[in-house]
């Protein structure tokens, strides 16, 4: 089962020590054990030093380094607010919302058509490929408006009130998203190179498009974790219904500790918390969209208020 709260996951720490849970961390041998510095012992006898390379050196040479993947915290659903996510729709509101919403409308269609997602029925391979593709995507545009808004942050010289720390939050989760999907499958090299064009029109065209219009980024984001929710809550009904076994599928260890999963936990379990982080997202980016187009955007970050007092 999912823990029976959410909870936040601990940071990662300097000097490869092993911090609580919630962080996705693999295994290290013992000489690396000894060789890591301590946090507490972490001083100026250290910052003094020109250089870490030897270090990094032995490093390089062992097959297993305790690390954690994920450094910002993430929210560890439990089962009845996973199962509970629904399907909502948050009607445009003016020319930039219906811009924002036909565009994702497209997009969605063309990647349907062209994947051949629509046709033909739908098996395991298909939904693991749709994951991946979707996924490499979904990190870019948080990881966009984290560094305009850092950008912004330095150039006015004035605080960001908790924007970029959930804006990179939510990039790091896609991420993660996506190392769940790659434990499962790895694509091939022309799934690669379809990425590689895919992440290069996507950055270079939210970064200009963030630049002119940020509520127009957030309301398409906020669209496209819509249609995200409605692709796995469709993924979901398959399983339900027997058309989609995944019994061969084991959840990665990676997933298991980072939503915080039972170790017996199901495709099923897994693809849950998938659709309750793009619910998270999809409030958000909504939200985000709405303060600025009510001239909110240098007001303090709700979530990062919200999310606080629920963690205490």
């Amino acid at each position: 089962m999912f823990p029976l709260r959410r909870q936040v996951t601990a940071r990662l720490t300097t000097g490869f020590t092993q911090r609580g849970f919630g962080a996705t961390t693999l295994r290290c041998c013992a000489a690396t054990q000894e060789s890591a510095i301590p946090q507490h012992q972490w001083g100026s006898r250290q910052l003094n030093q020109l250089s870490f390379l030897s270090f990094a050196k032995r490093l390089s040479t062992k097959e297993h380094v305790e690390i954690a993947e994920n450094s910002y915290q993430t929210s560890q659903w439990n089962l009845e607010d996973a199962r509970n996510v629904r399907v909502t729709h948050k009607e445009p509101e003016g020319m930039a919302d219906r811009l924002a919403y036909g565009a994702v409308s497209l997009c969605r269609w063309g990647f349907d058509t062209f994947s051949l997602y629509r046709f033909g029925t739908l098996t395991e391979r298909k939904v693991v490929n749709r994951c991946l593709f979707l996924e490499t995507v979904a990190g870019v545009p948080g990881m966009v408006g984290g560094m305009l808004r850092h950008m912004t942050s330095l150039r006015r010289m004035e605080a960001d009130l908790g924007w970029i720390q959930t804006l990179l939050e939510e990039a790091e989760n896609e991420r993660m998203h996506l190392m769940t999907f790659v434990e499962i499958r790895q694509p091939g090299l022309v799934f690669r190179g379809c990425i590689l064009v895919a992440q290069g029109i996507m950055f270079n065209l939210l970064l200009a498009l963030y630049i002119v219009s940020p509520r127009f980024v957030h309301r398409f984001v906020g669209y496209l974790e819509e249609q995200a929710v409605i692709t796995y809550t469709d993924i979901l009904g398959h399983i339900e219904k027997g058309e989609l076994q995944f019994s061969a599928t084991r959840v990665p260890p990676l997933a298991i500790t980072y939503w915080g999963l039972d170790e017996k936990a199901s495709f099923h379990d897994l693809i849950n918390a998938i659709r309750a982080d793009e619910a998270e997202h999809r409030v958000v980016n909504h939200t985000f969209a709405d303060m600025h187009s009510h001239n909110l955007c240098r007001n303090p970050n709700p979530f990062a208020v919200l999310k606080q007092t629920d963690s205490k």
